[in-house]
């Protein structure tokens, strides 16, 4: 899809919903209205895993909007997208953020900070994590612990200190594994995807290994050594576009990448899954959570704007509905496992009702 420019006026009035942080007039860095300018389309930053789904429904959205301004979706990041979204309230602000994990605590809070006090946290369906390869490269069968004792930045050493990460290989990690060369190419700090993997399968992986897992006990030792990726070049930060990380793989034999399940169903020609515990990677695994790297993926709207924003919440409802995000959608084309009808449902009606979530845990 063609990102287009946002078409922008002049406020004339102090509009209400977007007079939350400021008088009319008044500047703020946060976002408020005040000396800014009208929006007439939607704007949905965030995940680069989202990003293909959002940019469907805006296409979809923007055919049956005769006249309307064509939504705008950018992929930020995760974590670039909700820091966007919680900068404030008013049109230079994103009215969605889009994101491959849940919203942090320390992310809602800041988001209050800036006056956005009034959310709505919606599951849109759910992806997988994938660890793939070049579809002519070695098959792989890797187990939770292979990924922590091949990617953790230290592992435990013969003495059982812990020691900067000595693997090389990933027959080193594990014998039934090839004897080639570690290099692996994933998403940056920024990126849910990454952060996922981390819950996913780094820290799993971690809890797998005796010295690790006796370290659960203390909370901040634990998540440094699950949570810390290798920084030797053997993890190779790729960027936010997973599109990228699979092209990587044809050009470079014997590497691995980390990426969504919609990009590896995108590419079957040219990359190919690696199990994880024994099992791969497919729409009912990841459905049914038996796929040890299946997450679930969401969009956060801001009320406020709501109402204010023409179009916004017609867009989110065709977002929730059952022929975009159901069973036989035409997001499920694009990649999306989704949500049981039952759940749909309830999801649905916290965006017609505008439901607001409470803090994160």
């Amino acid at each position: 899809m063609t990102v287009l420019p946002t078409r922008l006026f002049k406020v004339s009035v102090c509009v209400a919903a977007f007079a939350a942080l400021a008088a009319c007039g008044e500047g703020s860095s946060s976002g408020a209205a005040g000396n800014q300018k009208a929006r007439t389309g939607v704007w949905a930053a965030g995940s680069s895993t989202v990003f293909p789904f959002v940019t469907r429904v805006a296409e979809n959205f923007g055919r049956n909007n005769a006249g309307g301004a064509q939504p705008r979706v950018e992929a930020l990041g995760t974590g670039g997208g909700i820091q966007a979204f919680c900068s404030g309230i008013g049109p230079s602000t994103p009215d969605i953020a889009n994101a491959s994990r849940q919203m942090k605590q320390s992310e809602f809070d800041r988001c209050v900070q800036n006056g956005v006090t009034d959310i709505i946290e919606l599951k849109i369906g759910y992806d997988g994590i994938v660890v793939a390869t070049a579809r002519n490269g070695a098959s792989f069968d890797l187990r939770l612990q292979d990924l922590y004792m091949g990617l953790a930045k230290e592992v435990p050493g013969a003495d059982g200190k812990f020691v900067a990460n000595p693997n090389t290989a990933w027959n080193q990690v594990n014998p039934n594994l090839p004897a080639q060369r570690i290099q692996v190419y994933g998403p940056p700090p920024t990126s849910g995807t990454r952060d996922a993997f981390l819950e996913l399968g780094m820290a799993p992986g971690g809890e797998k290994v005796p010295a690790v897992a006796a370290l659960k006990g203390d909370k901040a030792r634990f998540e440094a050594l699950t949570h810390t990726l290798r920084e030797d070049t053997l993890w190779i930060d790729s960027g936010e576009n997973d599109n990228a990380i699979v092209q990587t793989l044809t050009r470079t034999p014997g590497s691995l990448g980390v990426f969504g399940f919609s990009f590896l169903e995108q590419n079957m020609d040219t990359v190919k899954a690696e199990t994880i515990d024994g099992v791969a990677p497919s729409i009912e695994a990841i459905a049914d959570g038996s796929y040890p790297l299946a997450r679930s993926l969401y969009v956060y709207v801001k009320k406020a704007h709501i109402g204010v924003i023409p179009g916004l919440q017609e867009f989110v409802l065709e977002f929730m509905s059952d022929g975009s995000a159901g069973r036989g959608g035409y997001l499920q084309d694009r990649g999306l496992v989704p949500l049981g009808a039952e759940e749909l449902a309830a999801e649905r009606a916290k965006a017609s009702s505008q439901t607001v979530m409470a803090r994160p845990n």
